[in-house]
């Protein structure tokens, strides 16, 4: 046994739990099937891990080594989305020949003639809470006889109650924190494509918070009209200025609530649009990194291989992935320019409006102060436009740096591919 295969196997051995097959985080484990699923190839570990002999494992269903408690939710949902072309990453836990458990993060990947699955140790903490997810739906599975097609929407939803905004968003957020914990912990580095990924996705996340604070600000002034309307009835003929800047103000805030619709309401949004982009090249970046490392890492000194598996040609199929994932990334990339531009656009749009609102914030401290004591209320309405436009300038301030931000890295990215 080789010094590294010794390390992995060391190291196995103080993080097994009981009943769970041993493997070490540095390892990977890969197998490729036809169209229908079953087996036609794969690696030594995977071999080892499945504990069935080659002779079995070639030729076999990839459902020999399915664990019954992975709901068919999951599976349905995976299988849904590589029929349409996606790559797809998820948690899975597979069963060994023994009975014995071992859990994966899993990367699938269509092919010409079939499927490519690449395997490595989850690592981050994510997989937990996926464990409670699971439990959830193999429970309605069991209880309520739930279809796999409804367990893959009850997936869904779960994954929403946890704060991710679909299933891409989910598998985007968890390779890269798989991937990055893990080379952090066989004291590896991202490089630097990778961390400018993380840096778009975390500025992503950042506009998604300041959004939500501009939305609450621009609703807590949505009572202003109605106020100004009140307080002009009592001041009877004084109040027509106000009167008329209240039906004014009212006309704005109907086309800032268009806006807000169009930015931040719905997959189709401005916001949703450009966070869709960014996820999914961070998504392929980091699926293209473990293909290649799969790929440099196919073959040791001690494998050994049936003659129905060519090596060669394995390695063959993983480089052709990497320049389909690579095709993919920049295609992506160039979506997150598309978009970010369409944002920026969106962004100024908002910034005329705010304009219209500084305006009609002065002529209420005119009016205000011409009414004298008869203008408390109003100077009541001139404090709550501040504290709302204040809010919305700041808020709105900081989405454009952290576009800038993105922009930037898009740029940074193109010269990198």
């Amino acid at each position: 046994m080789t010094e590294l295969n010794q390390n992995f196997a060391a190291e196995a051995a103080r993080t097994t739990k009981q009943g769970e097959v041993s493997f070490a985080v540095g390892e990977m484990f890969y197998s490729r099937t036809d169209k229908r699923g079953v087996i036609q190839a794969g690696n030594t570990v995977f071999q080892r891990l499945a504990g069935h002999e080659w002779s079995d494992l070639i030729g076999a269903p990839h459902k020999i080594i399915r664990h019954p408690d992975t709901p068919r939710g999951l599976f349905h949902l995976m299988w849904e989305r590589i029929k349409e072309d996606k790559v797809t990453g998820a948690y899975v836990q597979n069963r060994s020949k023994d009975g014995r458990y071992y859990w994966v993060f899993a990367l699938v990947s269509p092919t010409d003639s079939g499927y490519i699955s690449t395997r490595i140790k989850p690592v981050c903490g994510l997989s937990t809470k996926v464990e409670e997810i699971y439990a959830k739906m193999l429970k309605r599975e069991q209880d309520e006889g739930l279809s796999p097609a409804s367990s893959a929407d009850y997936l869904q939803e779960l994954l929403v109650e946890e704060g991710f905004a679909n299933y891409n968003a989910f598998q985007s957020r968890a390779l890269a924190r798989e991937f990055h914990e893990r080379q952090t912990q066989l004291g590896k580095n991202l490089d630097a494509g990778q961390l400018k990924y993380l840096e778009m996705a975390k500025a992503i996340a950042d506009v998604a918070n300041e959004t939500t604070g501009m939305t609450e600000a621009f609703q807590a002034i949505r009572t202003v009209p109605m106020n100004m309307s009140i307080i002009a009835s009592r001041l009877e003929n004084a109040g027509g200025p106000i009167s008329a800047i209240s039906v004014n103000y009212s006309q704005m805030l109907e086309e800032m609530s268009s806006w807000v619709n169009t930015f931040v309401d719905g997959d189709a949004c401005v916001f949703s649009r450009m966070r869709s982009a960014i996820l999914e090249g961070q998504f392929l970046s980091f699926a293209r990194a473990l293909q290649m490392e799969m790929r440099t890492n196919f073959t040791d000194e001690d494998a050994k291989y049936p003659d129905s598996i060519d090596v060669l040609d394995e390695r063959a199929r993983l480089e052709k992935r990497e320049a389909v994932l690579l095709e993919k990334t920049v295609m992506s990339l160039q979506n997150v320019e598309v978009e970010a531009r369409r944002f920026a656009r969106s962004v100024l749009d908002m910034k005329r409006y705010v304009t219209g609102l500084s305006s009609t914030r002065m002529m209420c401290k005119i009016e205000s102060a011409s009414l004298a004591e008869s203008g408390t209320e109003l100077a009541g309405i001139v404090d709550q436009l501040d504290d709302g436009q204040n809010e919305i300038e700041m808020r709105l301030a900081r989405i454009v740096e952290l576009n800038a931000i993105i922009q930037g890295s898009t740029a940074m990215l193109r010269s990198l591919f």
